[in-house]
């Protein structure tokens, strides 16, 4: 037909990532079949699943063989690993991870969010907010 377009093949998960690879990214296989994919500080773990590309967890920062998460505590950021041990942010970092995460995005083919696109997204929010925690002991329910 005249306005048939071409169909564009899906590239395949080695594909994809191949041209990590080629893009300057260091890969290394981990177990659980999942693909680790850092640069310069960052990483993020890839896994097949039916064919498609998934991404495991949020990108984040290397610490001690972990991929530390960021963490918004309202009034500071922090990077928190699996284990349990954090660190406080820096704008370095920050702007590292930013930058590992679009270019990431980029040489995969995903979808770029309007929101993501205007600086780090934090993995989990956990402010400070308890109720009546200024106000002294809260009326308790029996009382």
């Amino acid at each position: 037909m005249f306005f048939r377009r071409a169909r564009v093949p899906n590239p395949s998960f080695q594909e994809r990532v191949d041209t990590l690879q080629a893009a300057g990214f260091t890969l290394a296989p981990q177990p659980g079949g999942t693909v680790r994919v850092s640069r310069g500080g960052c990483a993020v773990d890839l896994k097949e699943s039916n064919g498609a590309l998934q991404v495991e967890d949020r990108a984040g920062v290397e610490m001690a063989g972990e991929i530390a998460v960021l963490v918004d505590g309202g009034f500071q950021k922090f990077f928190r690993a699996p284990s349990g041990k954090k660190k406080p942010a820096l704008a370095d970092e920050l702007q590292a991870l930013h930058a590992f995460e679009a270019d990431l995005k980029e040489r995969l083919g995903l979808t770029s969010l309007y929101n993501e696109g205007l600086g780090t997204v934090s993995t989990l929010y956990q402010y400070d907010r308890v109720k009546d925690r200024d106000r002294g002991v809260p009326k308790r329910i029996w009382e």
